[in-house]
Order: C-alpha cells, then sequence, then structure tokens
C-alpha cells in the first residue's frame, strides 16, 4: 500500500509542476531574484505561513511549535546560460535553470503544502530555507550569517539536489554516504606584474606572459609530484588574459582557476603550494604575482545517524527500488562527483544529509549533463521530491 504522504505529493504534481516552469521560464541569478522571491513568498503566505527575509535576498519560515527543529533547504538562483533546449517553456532573458533549482523550489514549496497540512501531527518545529547565490557560493553563509541556524535553533537538515543522465528512473532518491560527499571549491585569481615595452625591445621590459605561461606548466606538477596515490584533487586553469597587441609586451597577465578537494588539510596545502610556485616563478622571471582565493565553499559533510534516518524514511516512503544508499552502491569507495555545494557551510554547523533524486533518464532523452545550455529534466520527478522532504522531516521530529 502506497505512504498516504507519496499519495498526497502526487496529487498536487500540477501544481508543482506549474512552480517549476514558472520559476524556469524567470531564471534569475546570485542575489538578484526579485521576481523569484516574491513568488516564493507569495506561495508560503497562500498557505498560511508568515515569512521573513534571511541575509541579502534569502526567505525563512517555520512550521509546527517548540521540540527538536529540522531544516530543508531549497536553492533558487539559476545560471548566466542561454538556454538552448527543445522545450516550449526555455527561459528567454539570457538565464536558465541549468543546475535543477527551480525543481528545488517547487518541491520544497510542495514539502510546505504538506507540512501545513500535517502541521497539528508535528512533533516539533520544521523551519525551511529558501537560498540565493548557490551557484557562486556565497548564499548559504550568507542566511547563517543572518541567523537562518537561530530563533529556533536548528537541529539538523536535509538538502535535495537533482540529478540528469543518470539510467535510473525518474523519482529515484539517492542517500549519500556519511562523511564527504562534495568536494570543497576554491575559485583562484594570479596576477602576474611585469612591465610593459616594444616587441620589438623585450630587453627594455618584463614579460608577464613568459612567467604566467611557466606558472601554469608548473602548477600542474602538484597533482603529479606532491599528491599521494590516495589524494584526490583537481585543479584547473580556466582563463589566461594579457595584453592587446601582438607587438607589445604587456604590463600584467591574469589567470584565473578553481581547486576541488574533499579533504580539508589537502585544500590548505593546495591554497598554499599555488602561492609559493606562483610567487617563485614570477621572481625567477623578474615579475610578480599575486594569488587571490575568492568564492568557494568547504566539503559537504554527511552525518552518519542522519543518512542512516534519511536511509530508513525513504524507504519506508518510495520502497527499496526508490531509495537506494550511495555508500551500499558505491560498497565503500571514495566520492567520485566533483560538483561541489554551498550547503556544505551549513553541514559544518549542525548534522545535515543530502540526497539526490533522479530526474532524467538518458534513454528517454535526457541526455546532457547539468548547467549544460540543452540539459532538460523529467518533471514526473517532482512530487517524489516533496514527498521526500516532508516525510524525512516529520519522521525525525517523531524521533
Amino acid at each position: 500500500m502506497e505512504n498516504p504522504i507519496l499519495t498526497e505529493a502526487k496529487a498536487m504534481e500540477r501544481q508543482l509542476t506549474a512552480h517549476r516552469r514558472w520559476l524556469h521560464t524567470h531564471a534569475e541569478t546570485g542575489f538578484d531574484l526579485p521576481e523569484t522571491k516574491q513568488y516564493v513568498r507569495n506561495a508560503l503566505e497562500a498557505m498560511g505561513y508568515s515569512v521573513r527575509d534571511c541575509g541579502k535576498c534569502g526567505l525563512v519560515t517555520t512550521v509546527g511549535t517548540g521540540g527538536k527543529v529540522f531544516l530543508l533547504r531549497a536553492d533558487m538562483d539559476a545560471l548566466p546560460i542561454r538556454e538552448e533546449a527543445d522545450t516550449p517553456i526555455a527561459c528567454a532573458n539570457g538565464n536558465m535553470h541549468a543546475c535543477g533549482h527551480d525543481f528545488h523550489t517547487a518541491m520544497l514549496l510542495g514539502a510546505a503544502r504538506i507540512l501545513k497540512d500535517h502541521e497539528a501531527e508535528l512533533k516539533g518545529t520544521v523551519k525551511l530555507m529558501f537560498q540565493p547565490a548557490e551557484e557562486i557560493f556565497e548564499g548559504s553563509k550568507d542566511m547563517i550569517a543572518g541567523g537562518v541556524l537561530k530563533n529556533p535553533d536548528v537541529d539538523a537538515g536535509m538538502m535535495l539536489h537533482v540529478a540528469v543522465g543518470v539510467p535510473i528512473p525518474a523519482g529515484t532518491v539517492m542517500i549519500a554516504a556519511p562523511g564527504v560527499s562534495a568536494p570543497a571549491a576554491d575559485y583562484f585569481t594570479i596576477r602576474v606584474q611585469g612591465k610593459g615595452c616594444h616587441g620589438s625591445a623585450p630587453q627594455d621590459g618584463i614579460d608577464p606572459l613568459t612567467a604566467a605561461a611557466h606558472i601554469l606548466i608548473a602548477l600542474q606538477e602538484i597533482k603529479a609530484r606532491e599528491l599521494g596515490i590516495g589524494d584526490q584533487a583537481v585543479l584547473t586553469i580556466g582563463t589566461m588574459r594579457a595584453g592587446q597587441a601582438s607587438n607589445a609586451i604587456p604590463d600584467t597577465a591574469v589567470m584565473g582557476g578553481t581547486i576541488r578537494t574533499f579533504d580539508e588539510d589537502l585544500r590548505s596545502k593546495l591554497k598554499q603550494r599555488i602561492t609559493e610556485i606562483s610567487a617563485g616563478i614570477a621572481a625567477a622571471f623578474r615579475a610578480e604575482a599575486t594569488v587571490t582565493f575568492d568564492s568557494g565553499c568547504p566539503t559537504l559533510v554527511n552525518d552518519p545517524a542522519l543518512c542512516a534516518h534519511a536511509e530508513r524514511c525513504l524507504t519506508a516512503l518510495l520502497g527499496p527500488e526508490k531509495a537506494l544508499s550511495v555508500g551500499k552502491l558505491n560498497a565503500g569507495g571514495k566520492p567520485s562527483a566533483g560538483g561541489s555545494e554551498d550547503f556544505a557551510y551549513i553541514s559544518h554547523e549542525i548534522p545535515t544529509v543530502m540526497a539526490a533524486l533522479a530526474a532524467g533518464e538518458p534513454a528517454k532523452g535526457h541526455v546532457y549533463p547539468l548547467h549544460h545550455p540543452k540539459v532538460t529534466f523529467d518533471e514526473a520527478a517532482l512530487p517524489y521530491g516533496a514527498a521526500s522532504l516532508a516525510y524525512t522531516a516529520m519522521e525525525y521530529l517523531r524521533g
């Protein structure tokens, strides 16, 4: 017999789809989410919620009273990608929900409806967190500073992220294994200062491009010669900009890159070595290099007890064929996903669990990955996500 919470979620599939499609066609980025924020506020207030601002652009509300407090989070921002998907709801404003945050927000609105309908049965409080600026790794940290984990203090939390291009039926939930499930991410800029001159007289200048080229090559040696066989890290230089004329040596060269790591100590080591190598090689070429670390986020850590709780709840809700444990599937192997997630900041403050929701099989035409301008999602997954969020929170409070 189907779980009643799942039945309720399926009954609101039309409304969940409507939420998702409105959000998809009104994609906004970063902290600049005026239409999205107002839409979410209006939807929550129509359900009877009292909604308050949190941080620069976040929203928070609660359902239930007293007892333990369980946090459910959805990110609301899109990416500055022009949509190329063959779909009647393609966003036309130059932005795109290519990471599925429209799904996340729609599903949390669905969970909010379920929780409100069952408010009298809740054995505590559920806090709903609607977050901006996940794609730039700043929204979660901003809402923490704005007090999202306080008043009332949060005991534990959960997030759900859609997954596409996986050969798993839509609506299947994959619960993260205990420990780190998403790597830390750090964006950095290397600015090499030289001395510009005419290209015919290199002896009168200091070439920052030559220094930058040697820095780029040397940074690749970190992975080859300074990390052990068990260390997991990726270092990428994605941009290099210098000069405007082919017959002139420029004053400066600027490179931009990222590092991804599953270990905080290794993260610190890489940042130190990037700085040391850049400065040392620049000096060898009579230039100067300055390394600046910009936005980023730490590793996302899953609490063992909460992972076990989520697995029990979601198996009871969805059945064993639609509730999968990543730890069991991976047989104890190391995490392989490279995408970072700024819910990591929350995971370093309270016990949390991350789950993934299958929302697009290649066999059904969902062949493009997240962040691709042609990525598409299967809306049949929406009720399963809404039910999973609501039921996990309800059962946590039930103890």
